[in-house]
């Protein structure tokens, strides 16, 4: 790839996503981009870029985003945050709400990629309120930037693979077996999927899903794509939907260090609203 169309994707790309590629990224753009070229009927990236410029290019931006964007996740990733939600979080949530008027539960998964995290989160809350005195309705409000990334999440069909951290017996409580055309493929069962509600939305530029603040939002292994000005401006909107004590997870590989963010650490990647 020419350095003036590296160049040029990452400014698209910044530009329309706030995804920052930085210098060093040729080869994986390139390899991305490359998938791009049969859809839209073009030889080489050099015309590609020279399509993103011309009157249909606004259209394919989204696209490129979409191949951008890394998707790669799977269930109970970063396993220590959902023993968290056990052992923490949901605990010292469900005293509070004996004293503060929260109907239901709310919970964002901003970056939520493929659905693997919402569902996650759906089947620790089910594991943890199968005691009838911890029942709470929740919900969850899943996004991302992807259309194309939702759409498999929608869907909630995934290898047998990406659930090999889920416990044998969880898996034959939360999941349906594919067989025959399936076989080797797992669904996640409808009373985990009809609390996930899926949408498209850039965490930059559009207000999150649903209506009121949230107890918690997972926003995971998405900063490191930002750099430090957008960072900060990320962190302080998710922190203007989070209730008071409300508490904000992000990636173990992220740190909020150097962002004026106001709210105290309470576990390795785990921050409460003060």
């Amino acid at each position: 790839m020419r350095a003036n169309d590296y160049r040029f994707i990452c400014e698209t790309v910044y530009r329309h996503s706030s995804i920052n590629l930085g210098a060093d990224k040729g080869e994986l753009v390139a390899g991305r981009v490359k998938k791009r070229l049969t859809a839209v009927r073009v030889p080489d990236i050099e015309t590609y870029c020279n399509y993103l410029r011309g009157p249909d290019g606004s259209t394919e931006i989204q696209h490129l985003i979409d191949v951008i964007s890394t998707n790669h996740t799977f269930f109970f990733r970063e396993n220590s945050h959902f023993d968290a939600l056990t052992e923490v979080i949901l605990p010292e949530l469900l005293m509070r709400k004996k004293q503060v008027s929260w109907p239901r539960l709310r919970i964002w998964s901003a970056a939520c990629s493929s659905g693997e995290e919402p569902y996650s989160i759906g089947i620790t809350l089910a594991e943890f309120m199968r005691d009838p005195n911890r029942h709470w309705d929740y919900e969850i409000e899943a996004s991302d930037i992807s259309h194309r990334i939702l759409e498999k999440a929608t869907r909630g069909i995934y290898p047998d693979s990406t659930a090999d951290k889920v416990p044998e017996e969880m898996r034959r409580r939360y999941f349906q077996v594919g067989y025959g055309p399936q076989a080797g493929y797992r669904r996640v069962k409808p009373e985990i999927r009809q609390h996930v509600k899926f949408h498209q939305l850039n965490l930059l530029e559009q207000a999150p899903p649903g209506s009121g603040n949230f107890h918690i939002i997972f926003c995971r292994n998405v900063m490191i794509y930002f750099d430090l000005p957008t960072q900060e401006r990320l962190v302080q909107r998710l922190r203007s939907r989070l209730v008071p004590g409300g508490y904000l997870l992000v990636g173990h590989s992220e740190s909020l260090n150097g962002i004026n963010h106001q709210m105290k650490p309470v576990r390795p990647a785990i921050y409460q609203n003060l």
